[in-house]
């Protein structure tokens, strides 16, 4: 992979998760803005989750069908930006509903093409545990530039232009996908039954299943931390800082990742990440003093960054050539979609019904319960 196209990748990443930098704090707000009430607001951010249970694995067999990653990445991005572009014109609440449902079903193919495209570049040179990291830490940077200047930008300015910043966004990532290339992949007709035969292997369904539970554990951090540590007595800077902090460990991790991936196999890092999880959500429910919650944004190190890398690594050993999309398509359906929608749900409901600590009570049993799950996938034969 050369210099210009390693560059074209990094920004791919720096400027996809800028713009999931961008959604997640800040839409609920312009909803708010434009007259919405938190049921409402909560159906239309649950978009985010819904559109990764189908969309994904929709995507991932079409680009391996016509294998043609890059140009499906290229045309998912430039629609995007053209969907985005409704928002100006849109009044009604079922109007933003539609809107934010075929905008994400069409943002939902980027990340598992994305990453299946990078993959397949660096396994070609050999390069995946020493540059996989380095690449993708740039989609750390980039959310981590837009919670920060978007935030600062908008207390200055307003929210109203939240939508000119999205469309910014969308359109230089759109250009972007035209600096990307991969080597050439191998075309052959699509074998009836092949993905099948793969998720026969008892050691691929419960790499799965790990990642189910690993995602769900997260969507109740996602979802209810800035809340629990309002809860907590912490005011919007401090929060914002905790935040920071846990993808600054995420970018450290990615940065270093080949002395670990190099020596460890992917199952194993699994396993410890799984460990990791459980004391980071306990930590977090039963001792929630400033140094331990420092501690437990440390730890998002391993609970995301380590998790995520390994699991790209371990998919390329079942999901690889034709599969190589689907495989990865299918992992993001279902953990960020199955296990994030769920989780998100359930973590709800543990909120309204219990104690706030107690959602973080249920996201360590669901590290334990991957834990478990990874612990059935057989050790790698040499």
């Amino acid at each position: 992979m050369t210099l210009s196209v390693r560059w074209a990748f990094g920004s791919f990443f720096f400027l996809y998760f800028a713009y999931v930098g961008l959604i997640s704090p800040f839409a609920s707000l312009y909803f708010v803005d434009k007259g919405f009430s938190a049921i409402e607001i909560a159906v239309l951010m649950s978009m985010l989750q819904v559109t990764r249970i189908l969309g994904p694995f929709s995507w991932g067999w079409l680009s391996d069908y016509l294998s043609n990653r890059i140009g499906i990445i290229r045309f998912c991005a430039a629609l995007a930006s053209l969907v985005f572009l409704c928002i100006f014109f849109l009044e009604s609440y079922i109007a933003f509903f539609v809107w934010m449902f075929i905008l994400h079903t069409i943002l939902s193919s980027l990340t598992p093409l994305g990453e299946a495209a990078t993959v397949h570049a660096l396994f070609k040179d050999d390069s995946f545990d020493k540059r996989y990291g380095r690449l993708r830490l740039w989609g750390s940077i980039g959310f981590i530039c837009m919670v920060l200047l978007a935030g600062e930008f908008f207390d200055r300015f307003g929210i109203a232009w939240f939508p000119w910043i999205g469309a910014a966004v969308l359109f230089l990532l759109a250009i972007d996908t035209w600096c990307m290339r991969e080597p050439k992949l191998d075309r052959r007709p699509m074998v009836r039954g092949e993905m099948r035969g793969v998720l026969v292997n008892p050691d691929v369904r419960w790499f799965l299943v790990s990642g189910f539970f690993m995602i769900f554990a997260h969507a109740a951090l996602y979802v209810f931390f800035s809340l629990y540590l309002v809860s907590l007595g912490y005011d919007k800077w401090e929060i914002g800082l905790f935040w920071a902090l846990g993808v600054f460990a995420e970018v450290v991790f990615f940065y270093f990742q080949s002395k670990v991936l190099s020596r460890l196999d992917p199952e194993v890092v699994l396993q410890a990440t799984f460990g990791m999880g459980v004391v980071r959500f306990m930590l977090i429910a039963l001792y929630p003093t400033t140094a331990v919650l420092i501690l437990a944004q440390v730890l998002h190190a391993g609970t995301f960054a380590a998790h995520h890398s390994a699991s790209v690594k371990l998919i390329q050993r079942w999901f690889s050539g034709p599969l190589q999309a689907r495989g990865q398509a299918l992992f993001t359906t279902v953990s960020y979609g199955l296990g994030g929608t769920l989780g998100g749900l359930a973590a709800g409901w543990v909120w309204e019904a219990l104690q706030p600590r107690d959602v973080f009570v249920m996201s360590a049993l669901a590290c334990g319960l991957a834990g478990l799950a990874i612990q059935k996938v057989r050790p790698r034969t040499i």
